[in-house]
């Protein structure tokens, strides 16, 4: 697991991580009131930062959370991270929750409360080649009906993970109604035909910056990609299964629940999506 490094960022500056220091009537952690982001950095250089920031404020307004910063005031705090932090390839996390009232209460607190904000930047290990790839099991989709909001209350989603790790298997990917939803912490993509297929969008699933941009290297190499509805019976038969996450990029999965995806090993296609997602990323000198 990466560590997490030593400069954070807490309510309008830079200081030792260890000495961040957050009030027990947090709404965060009284009641997971908060949203978070993850934004990959490779060579010192954040990777997808415009989405990752849009989703950042789409899940603020959504819960109605004042939005504590300009984008430009964004770039300079996850700029001053990357900087103080050593550049090279890190994961940033952002969170930011309503605030601390004065008092316990499930209402909302007066709006002249402000927002906590927090920043952390963990390192991003390197994957060698001969460990691509991952086993996963299937769980039912125990989450709250508002997936697509990137909030801090993940219980479900750690419940999930837990599963996984106890069935020595690397990711969950949850089932809800018959139907595939997504990781507990990525998104999933299936392979038919040699096409890409993805849960569409809506209040189930996260928004996948990652899937995004997964779908936009494979179009610039002539490989197609689709939003439908995946039955279990489809995720089951799928050609090649991936999962896609900010600190993961494209994994594939090798193993279901105990059987062989394909000949149980990465895929023809996600080596080649996997080619020109890569081209994709800031490359230079990770210092």
């Amino acid at each position: 697991m990466a560590a997490p490094l030593h400069t954070a960022w807490f309510n309008g500056g830079f200081m030792p991580l260890s000495e961040v220091r957050i009030s027990p009537l947090d709404r965060a952690f009284l009641f997971g009131d908060a949203v978070y982001e993850v934004i990959p950095v490779y060579a010192g250089q954040p990777f997808l930062l415009d989405p990752h920031l849009d989703r950042l404020e789409r899940s603020l307004h959504e819960l109605s959370i004042r939005n504590p910063h300009r984008r430009t005031e964004w770039i300079e705090i996850i700029s001053g991270l990357i900087e103080q932090n050593g550049g090279g390839n890190l994961s940033v996390y952002l969170q930011v929750s309503r605030g601390a009232d004065i008092k316990r209460d499930h209402a909302f607190p007066p709006e002249n409360v402000q927002p906590t904000v927090f920043g952390m930047v963990s390192t991003m290990a390197e994957i060698h080649p001969d460990q691509l790839g991952l086993r996963a099991i299937t769980l039912a989709d125990q989450r709250w009906a508002r997936c697509d909001i990137k909030s801090t209350a993940l219980l479900a989603n750690l419940l999930a993970r837990q599963a996984a790790r106890a069935a020595g298997a690397g990711e969950a990917i949850l089932l809800r109604d018959g139907h595939l939803s997504e990781g507990s912490a990525s998104s999933v993509i299936i392979v038919e035909g040699g096409a890409l297929v993805r849960r569409p969008a809506g209040p189930e699933v996260l928004p996948g910056t990652t899937t995004d941009a997964v779908f936009a290297a494979a179009a610039r190499i002539g490989v197609t990609g689709r939003d439908e509805m995946i039955s279990e019976q489809r995720l089951r038969q799928a050609d090649e299964i991936w999962i896609a996450a900010a600190t993961r990029g494209i994994t594939p999965v090798l193993e279901l629940d105990g059987r062989k995806i394909g000949d149980g090993r990465p895929g023809p296609v996600w080596r080649k999506v996997a080619a020109a997602f890569e081209a994709m990323k800031p490359h230079g000198t990770a210092h």
